[in-house]
Order: structure tokens, then sequence, then C-alpha cells
């Protein structure tokens, strides 16, 4: 239903966008800390799974909203977001999973979290734009330059990526591994927001290693046969790989990685076009916004791996293995309006608000990938936050 369309519909469509607003505004305070953005509402079931704490993706998802808000108690909040992750910042200069005040502690995660550094980064730039804090841009000055040598670190000397190991990024139950789409689009971002040598050869490497199926031959031999397997193989020709390594890839369909490498400037205007309309083709939206995989990974696949079932959580059509989860349909949002779609945003920006408003507002987590009933944690920060970027995208450009 588009927003535009006459009558009720349109009335009660207009107000629901309106009341998300407003519930997204008023989550964004009730989860805001001492120490910055929570995860989610600091409930008891919150706490017991350490949803309550500063988690470094989460708030600097929120915090890119926070600080566009104009309203001082978020942009301070989104503030105290950064300093809390920068003060725990390792030695190497990794920024940590998230960080437990109360604790006095700081988690990592099991083989590491790549994107927690990215984001920080991130959130840092968009934080400094908008607010010219010369105090905290002279005071963090030397840890940017720490968090950008540690993910150099990560980066492939040829082909000008990042590699990291399985269940590494926002997609922590998924086996992606090696080169990691989600993780590239981040990383040529963040270079460009830091202005970062290699930025062309990162985007050209990414366009050959994700997208094999281009007919181009790649110059560099080790790149050739990485792109030989998949090539003969994947599925999801209209999309970039979700991953690839030696002799295995990803091709189940990664819907954020591949919005991601459209917002971002990585497609270029065909290939965006392409990766938009089979998404849009693929019903992505449905039941809410969105489905973040097209193909779910099974029990059986070569790709299963067994933590996959610790808890029932990751199956099929659940979780990251194709769940919808709100957050990255706000990503969704802003890659239809980033490529001139508006229309299309504006309809996908009312499902989204729906999904939000399940429960009374409870802003669930995720919901089942086919049934849509609500799952995971209630009171999601990041939910609310992009939903609010989502929203400023349909009139400016976000990232």
């Amino acid at each position: 239903m588009l927003l535009e369309a006459p009558g009720v519909a349109s009335q009660d469509g207009a107000t629901t966008l309106q009341r998300c607003h407003e519930a997204a505004i008023a989550l964004l305070k009730a989860n805001l800390g001492e120490h910055g953005m929570l995860a989610a509402t600091p409930t008891d079931r919150a706490q017991r799974k350490n949803y309550h704490l500063v988690f470094a993706r989460d708030a600097g998802l929120c915090a890119l909203a926070m600080v566009r808000t104009g309203d001082p108690d978020l942009v301070d909040g989104a503030r105290r977001s950064l300093r809390t992750l920068a003060l725990d910042q390792a030695e190497n200069g990794q920024i940590p999973k998230f960080v437990s005040p109360a604790d006095q502690d700081a988690d990592f995660w099991y083989v590491g979290c790549i994107d927690a550094t990215l984001w920080w980064l991130i959130a840092l730039r968009h934080y400094l734009a908008v607010t010219h804090d010369a105090d905290l841009e002279v005071e963090f000055a030397g840890r940017v330059d720490r968090a950008l040598d540690w993910l150099r670190c990560q980066e492939h000397p040829r082909l000008k990526l990042l590699t990291q190991n399985e269940a590494s990024d926002w997609a922590d139950v998924m086996p992606r591994s090696g080169f990691v789409l989600y993780t590239n689009a981040l990383w040529y971002y963040v270079k460009k927001l830091y202005a970062l040598p290699g930025q062309r050869e990162t985007r050209h490497q990414f366009n050959h290693l994700f997208f094999p199926f281009s007919g181009e031959r790649p110059e560099y031999k080790r790149l050739r046969l990485l792109n030989h397997y998949a090539r003969r193989e994947a599925k999801n020709r209209d999309l970039y790989l979700s991953f690839v390594n030696f002799s295995f890839w990803g091709d189940e369909g990664d819907v954020m990685g591949n919005v991601l490498a459209v917002l971002l400037g990585l497609a270029d205007e065909h290939r965006g076009r392409s990766i938009l309309r089979a998404l849009d083709a693929a019903r992505v939206d449905e039941p809410y916004p969105v489905r973040v995989v097209l193909d779910p990974i099974e029990p059986g696949s070569p790709l299963w791996r067994t933590y996959m079932q610790r808890h029932q959580q990751n199956l099929a059509h659940q979780y990251h293995n194709g769940g919808c989860w709100p957050f990255v349909g706000g990503f969704w949002i802003m890659a239809l309006a980033a490529a001139g779609q508006r229309a299309r945003a504006r309809e996908a920006l009312l499902a989204l608000a729906r999904a939000n408003e399940q429960n009374g507002w409870e802003f669930n987590e995720w919901f089942h990938g086919r049934t849509g009933e609500a799952m995971g944690m209630q009171g999601q920060s990041w939910n609310a936050a992009t939903y609010l970027l989502a929203e400023t995208s349909l009139h400016t450009r976000v990232l």
C-alpha cells in the first residue's frame, strides 16, 4: 500500500508512521543508560542474556540516528556510547563487541568480533560531522589510528579486502568466513569516511570476488582460483556472494550484505538495480521487512554447523538463518530510497512501522521468516534507530 493512496487507509498509514516515530524516540531515551545506549530495554530477561550492555554495533547504529535527532539527551548519549567503547579498546586497537561497565569488563567474542571496530569508526565520523565536537576528536585521534591499524592488519595485501573467521560479525551464528560481503562493504565505507588509500582497489576487488559472474577475468591468479568454484556452481547470480573462502562460498542470499553494497556505492547503477529487483522479486519484506537470507542453510548442507542448532535458534527461517530483522529492514528502505525508488521505500517504511508496532510497540528483535511470529528480545534499540534513519532517508541521504 503506497502512502500516497487516498482515503482512510492513507490516513491510518500516516498515523502509524507518526506513532512509530514517537515510539522510536521514546525507546531510545528509555534505553539510554549512564554509559551509553543499551542493546535493549533492561528487563530481567534482557539482563540474563546480556542485552542490557553497550554493544559496539548496536550503539554505533543507534548513534547514527541519535545524533541526527537534535535532541540534546540523545546526542550526548551517542557521545557516551562512543567513549564507553573507546575506553575499553584493546591494546592492539580492536574495539570490543560489548562493554559491561558494572563489571568493568569488555568482551571480544569467541573468534573475535570484526564489525564492532568498523561500526565504532563509522559512528564516530558521523557524530563528529554533525556535532563538530573538537574535544572528542582530539581525545580519540590516537584511538582512531589504532583501530584503523588493527583493521589494516586484517586486510589481504593484494586484494585489499578484510579477512575473518566464521561467526565473527553481526550474524554470529552463520558460517561465513574468509572474505565476507557485509564486512567488506563496511570496510570500503570506512576507507571513504577516513580518506584511506586503496579505496578504488577495494571496490574493484570486491566486485571481482563477490560477483564472479560478470565474465571479467581477474589479473591476480589467486583471485581467479577463488572465483573458479563459485562461478561454476553458485545459484543466486543476481546477488553478491555472502562470503568467499578457498573452494567454498555462500550463495544463500545475504540481504544485509547486498543491500549495503548498493547503499554504500560498491555496486554500479546497473548491478544495484539488478540486486534490488532480485530482492524485491524474492519478497524479502514479507512477512516483515526483511528476511535476512533468501535460501536458509539446512542441516545436511556443507555449510551447516553444529553451533547453528544451539538453543534451536538458528534453524531455517529463524534468527540469522532467514528470520525477519527490522533493523535490516531499515537498510533495505535506505537502499531503495538511495536508488530513487521512493514510492517503494515509503511502502516498505509503513510495513517496517507495523513490524515495530507488534505487541503494543514492542520493537521485537526478529520475526520468524515464514509465520511472522515475534521472536527474540523486546525493546531492541537498533530497531528504533534504523526506523528513524529509514524515515530520514526518504528526504535526504543518510549514508
